[in-house]
């Protein structure tokens, strides 16, 4: 590609809109020129901006620094200067959507980290693997939002990366009941150990409106495009209890399911380092080579060790065995502020560019 795509970050102050930026450092196609912010942040260098709370452990690309933040509010001068925008910005559910839906209509794509638009019936929300197919549901979008490039496509939760990939390779088995345990890392919650000391050692069962978001979204992504919207898949039936563990990054899933076709261990286990799906058919420049490996030894996956596999866009699963009231079970890992938020978003944007959603302005 002669030229890179021009990229804003909303958002670009939170934790996750700093995942974007060091992501999208040396990007290939994409090139972080904007980054927005709250009117507080406006005006003031993105060095500035963020100050002290840079929360990740690689420095902050130079490339960054001295752009000017802009105030994410001012929708078509933001949208007038890039070719589309990753959303990362820290509002209501009502705010997201109504300014996701601005900038899409200054015919800018927007590519959202956030939950706002996830059910909203024509807006797709892709793990890039498995559901690609759903970007039909754009044109009709489009077609309500009155434009012609402009389009809301989200990314889902970080919390059911860990299993819902899995869930799909196994599907010719047809698992239709699912019990899932999410123990969770404190920067899904935007935090560190520095800024959530009573993290330290401790755990809390409850994230506010994550159970939901487990069970629901693995079946929208399952579903199929019909007139227009997306019709979420009515199986397998999925139970969740999520927790708050003392972890910085990595959502490790517990895992157990019923199969109406019930397969042995090694197929199961074929199944999963098999599995590839469009990103790697295309060689998308985020996606894993092996977006899921298998582990053998009986104490992994573990998130120390492996957290990071595949630059943290792969799953490790691990402790696949019989149990004595499902079928099977297994324990999941996943990164949740890369595959499961910012590197998400990124492969999706990548997809949208290798379907020919989002070009050049």
């Amino acid at each position: 590609m002669s030229e890179k795509l021009k990229v804003g970050i909303l958002g670009g102050t939170g934790m996750v809109g700093q995942r974007f930026i060091s992501l999208l450092e040396n990007h290939p196609w994409f090139e972080v020129t904007t980054i927005a912010a709250s009117p507080r942040s406006a005006g003031k260098t993105y060095e500035e901006a963020v100050g002290d709370r840079w929360k990740m452990t690689t420095p902050m690309p130079e490339a960054v620094k001295k752009l000017i933040v802009k105030n994410v509010n001012e929708v078509e001068a933001v949208a007038a200067e890039v070719d589309f925008v990753f959303s990362a910005v820290d509002m209501t559910k009502e705010e997201i959507r109504a300014i996701e839906d601005a900038y899409a209509k200054t015919e800018t794509p927007v590519v959202s980290n956030n939950s706002a638009h996830r059910w909203t019936p024509d807006v797709p929300m892709i793990i890039p693997e498995i559901n690609p197919d759903h970007t039909d549901v754009i044109e009709a979008q489009k077609k309500r939002l009155g434009t012609t490039k402009g389009f809301v496509a989200v990314k889902p939760n970080c919390s059911i990366q860990s299993y819902a990939p899995v869930l799909y390779a196994w599907r010719e088995f047809e698992p239709y009941e699912v019990i899932a345990t999410t123990y969770q890392a404190i920067s899904g919650a935007g935090k560190t150990f520095k800024d959530w000391p009573e993290m330290v050692e401790n755990i809390i069962p409850y994230i506010g409106g994550e159970e939901e978001k487990s069970e629901k979204e693995p079946l929208r992504i399952y579903g199929k495009v019909e007139n227009g919207e997306i019709v979420p898949a009515t199986e397998p039936k999925i139970s969740c209890q999520c927790i708050r563990v003392p972890v910085l990054n990595g959502h490790t899933a517990a895992v157990f399911v019923k199969f109406r076709k019930k397969p042995t261990k090694e197929q199961l286990i074929e199944k999963l380092v098999t599995f590839s799906g469009l990103p790697q058919e295309l060689e998308l420049p985020s996606a894993p080579k092996q977006f899921i490996r298998y582990m053998e030894e009986d104490n992994r996956p573990q998130v120390q060790a492996d957290v990071d596999y595949e630059k943290g866009m792969g799953i490790s699963i691990g402790r696949l065995r019989e149990d004595t009231i499902y079928d099977y079970k297994f324990v999941g890992l996943s990164h949740n502020t890369v595959r499961g938020a910012a590197g998400g978003a990124v492969l999706c944007a990548e997809l949208l560019k290798a379907k020919g959603f989002i070009n050049k302005k």
